[in-house]
């Protein structure tokens, strides 16, 4: 990604960095020469590992559902580094948390625990939420920033057992939009992205055929595709959209690859 030259020395917080999804854009941003911020739920030997692995990162700990602890975790990472250019909100649960066969089997929505229920809207709902509380305000104050919110696919939203991981996501993309729209002005963009697919991850149950309810596996890999242009200067001004990693051709100049992989496909929600 030499293409970003403004990504060299940009500071950006990752939550779930230390896996999957986050773990592949943490390695295409540290290319590019970013400072990195590697979150985790809890300290563990994957997020110790990355952190040793990248020279220009912090890492911290923090429940994205606990408001206290990521205004802590944001604390520390402004103190690190001075201010958080971008925040790209990627930690989240999915429906293994109700069911390890919910791709097989699944969970009517009245069998779904209430503990699990609340563990989901807890970290997929509240969790960016609580994270864009602590640090927009600075992104505001010094009129620079970016929100990169990780959703999934609009059939995953209403799918048949899916609840509350699909509705949660449809939450997380209809409050992108409202806060596109409070930040106006601002220099703060906030923006959606997502893999276009089930993606190689922990969300789904390990099996010798594991793949997504489409049949098909996308590498967790493709999610570093748009997401050097969506942390660039290149993106400034670009706020309240949608993107596609598995429609993001890296054969395209950036600029041509982003309007191939932005889906604007109408004003009303696809839920409805």
């Amino acid at each position: 990604m030499s293409h970003h030259p403004s990504l060299a020395g940009r500071v950006i917080l990752i939550t779930g960095a230390s896996r999957g999804l986050g773990r592949e854009m943490v390695y295409a941003l540290a290319e590019a020469g970013a400072k990195l911020a590697l979150m985790g739920a809890k300290q563990s030997d994957a997020l110790t590992t990355l952190g040793v692995e990248i020279p220009q990162s912090i890492t911290l700990t923090a429940d994205v559902g606990r408001p206290e602890q990521t205004a802590a975790a944001v604390a520390e990472a402004e103190a690190r580094f001075g201010r958080i250019d971008v925040l790209v909100n990627n930690a989240g649960l999915g429906m293994r948390r109700v069911s390890e066969t919910f791709n097989t089997t699944p969970t009517k929505f009245w069998e779904t625990s209430t503990d699990a229920w609340s563990d989901i809207i807890d970290a997929n709902v509240n969790g960016p939420f609580n994270m864009a509380r602590a640090a927009v305000p600075g992104m505001v104050k010094r009129g620079f920033g970016k929100v990169i919110n990780v959703s999934t696919s609009a059939q995953t939203m209403v799918r048949r057992g899916y609840a509350p991981y699909g509705p949660s996501k449809a939450a997380l993309e209809a409050y992108s939009r409202v806060w596109a729209q409070d930040l106006e002005g601002t220099g703060v963009d906030v923006n959606v992205y997502l893999p276009g697919g089930a993606a190689d991850t922990d969300l789904l149950p390990d099996s010798a055929n594991k793949k997504g309810a489409d049949g098909n596996l996308l590498p967790a890999s493709i999610m570093r595709r748009g997401i050097g242009w969506l942390c660039s200067d290149a993106s400034n001004g670009v706020t309240g959209a949608r993107f596609i990693a598995r429609l993001w051709d890296e054969a395209l100049p950036q600029e041509e690859a982003a309007r191939a992989a932005r889906d604007d496909s109408g004003e009303m929600p696809k839920i409805l």
